[in-house]
């Protein structure tokens, strides 16, 4: 397990503001996980918007980090070489955002936001996996977030609309 990758420090403009936009100020480069760490990285900033603006707010957050998203990712695996690098987490904060949009202001589907977006991001069921594999560059490297997210989106939609919770 590498903690600090240094060959591919080597390689990385960090002057470059796609730099730390697809690593989410840094989060992707803190290891294990930065999958998850880059999802914890956006749990603050999703809570902070659904406190003060609602779903709404969060809604269109969600779509400008996908959109500054898609352009980091692409500039920043031209820098790596490297398709869907795990120091882009960006992906990770727009598929949480996703998932956060039901839940309301509740610990729990907060909580399950987190945990069921990662369920999906990690084992990428279809159509998460043709996503991951089908769809090159920046795009490719949001999409399946985005589809992670919105899985787990509907579950708390509809544990919700059930009144679970």
């Amino acid at each position: 397990m590498k903690i600090v990758d240094f060959e591919l420090m080597k390689k990385i403009d960090f002057k470059d503001p796609a730099v730390w936009v697809a690593s989410w100020f840094g989060c992707g480069f803190i290891h294990p996980a930065p999958g998850t760490w880059g999802t914890f990285g956006g749990l603050p900033f999703g809570i902070i918007i659904l406190l003060f603006g609602g779903w709404p707010y969060l809604f269109a957050a969600m779509v400008l980090v996908s959109l500054i998203g898609w352009w980091a990712a692409n500039k920043f695996e031209k820098m790596l070489g490297d398709h869907d690098n795990s120091t882009i987490v960006i992906d990770e904060v727009a598929g949480l955002w996703i998932a956060m949009l039901p839940a309301g202001t509740s610990s729990l589907y907060i909580f399950l936001a987190f945990a069921l977006f990662r369920f999906f991001d990690i084992l990428k069921p279809w159509p998460i996996s043709w996503c991951d594999k089908k769809i090159p560059g920046g795009l490719g490297v949001m999409v399946d977030d985005l589809v992670a997210g919105l899985f787990a989106a509907i579950i708390i939609g509809g544990l919700r609309y059930a009144g679970i919770g």
